[in-house]
């Protein structure tokens, strides 16, 4: 991605590790980056983002102040990106994914229930959501397995590789400090809880999600893998990306009411498989925003921990070119997808890599989300 895109007005920050084995927590300037521990060893030690992350949004702020002076006068020795390996940069504490873009909803409604209403009766109500595995986050870069499991044939139940394995082109947001348990998160209080926002490939073997998902949700169709970028952006650079929210019709219950200011987020996400474009979409176009779905999800008490992360589900528009999944892109199969090397897909095979990225605006000019990529493997 161009090194534009990772000015003084984004330093995303990740944990990274050097030739020499050293892993430390880092911030970004083009294609170069800083050992942030050279600002605050304690609050940085072991390489890792959890005490930072905890720290409270007061200390987010120092942070990026100091590093914008240290950046702005070369106090410091700034080191390749090309000489550091990004990893987990935190201890992912608890993931839940979320449904909210009516867009991605509808076209699943239509795929699955052709005869009846493509929303189901919650749908406008709140966020339709599932609890998924902390532990089965993986870092940007990280090859994916295809994953076995039971699914349903013509000719009975099987159990073996997934055969429709897809991506999901999703906005994940990281939560730095936490709340009491009992307590809810206000939908005005977003910004104090959460730190930053990265890419997100909730990955998906829609043969076993399908045959499995019959009455409850999701559980190994997607608990083999989702990936995450490495570098976070902070909410403080997305201060220009704020937008507003889509109409909802009906007005939404008043412990989610978010109209008080803006709450959408303009991020143009891009989606290609073996570097051939396969969509575009806008994440301005969620029906929920982000600061509902984290009302959402505390609002019966459960609190949160810091490394918390929450997927916005698939981002999809309204035409084809915006749909953020091959599920969508090939309407379950039916419609192959062209790829620049003459090949088609319904469904990803083994050696495809899966590449989503975005920008937003910036107080500069626009800002890039760091890549999430992931290569298929038996």
């Amino acid at each position: 991605m161009n090194e534009d895109l990772f000015g003084l007005d984004n330093l995303p920050v990740a944990s990274v590790v050097a030739a020499d084995g050293r892993r430390f927590a880092a911030t970004r300037l083009g294609n170069r980056v800083l050992d942030l521990s050279t600002l605050d060893h304690r609050l940085f030690a072991g390489g890792t983002l959890d005490a930072f992350l905890a720290a409270g949004r007061a200390t987010w702020r120092q942070v990026r102040a100091a590093v914008v002076d240290v950046l702005s006068s070369d106090m410091y020795r700034l080191i390749e990106l090309a000489d550091v390996r990004p990893v987990l940069g935190f201890k992912v504490a608890d993931y839940v994914d979320f449904y909210a873009s009516e867009h991605h909803a509808t076209n699943a409604g239509r795929i699955f229930r052709p005869d009846g209403e493509a929303l189901t009766p919650n749908w406008k109500s709140m966020p339709v959501s599932y609890h998924g595995r902390a532990g089965t986050i993986v870092v940007s870069g990280t090859r994916i397995r295809r994953p076995p499991g039971q699914f349903r044939t013509e000719s009975g139940v099987k159990f073996g590789p997934s055969r429709r394995l897809d991506f999901e082109a999703e906005v994940g947001f990281v939560v730095g400090a936490g709340s009491p348990a009992g307590a809810g998160v206000a939908v005005g209080d977003f910004a104090e809880h959460v730190f930053g926002v990265c890419l997100l490939n909730d990955w998906s073997a829609r043969d076993i999600q399908g045959w499995e998902s019959q009455p409850l949700g999701p559980h190994l169709g997607k608990s083999f893998a989702t990936s995450l970028g490495a570098w976070i952006t902070p909410l403080d650079a997305l201060a220009q990306a704020w937008v507003a929210a889509p109409p909802r019709d009906p007005p939404v219950l008043p412990y989610l009411d978010d109209s008080g200011s803006p709450s959408g987020l303009d991020l143009a996400l891009t989606v290609s498989i073996n570097d051939t474009i396969v969509s575009r979409s806008s994440f301005a176009s969620m029906y929920w925003t982000p600061a509902q779905l984290l009302a959402y999800l505390t609002s019966n008490g459960a609190h949160l921990r810091p490394g918390d992360v929450f997927g916005s589900g698939t981002v999809s528009g309204p035409e084809r070119g915006n749909r953020g999944c091959l599920l969508e892109l090939t309407w379950n199969g039916t419609e192959p997808l062209a790829l620049s090397d003459g090949t088609t897909r319904n469904y990803l095979e083994d050696g495809d890599e899966v590449s989503i990225s975005a920008t937003a605006p910036g107080a500069g000019g626009r800002i890039g989300l760091a890549e999430v990529t992931g290569r298929i493997e038996l």
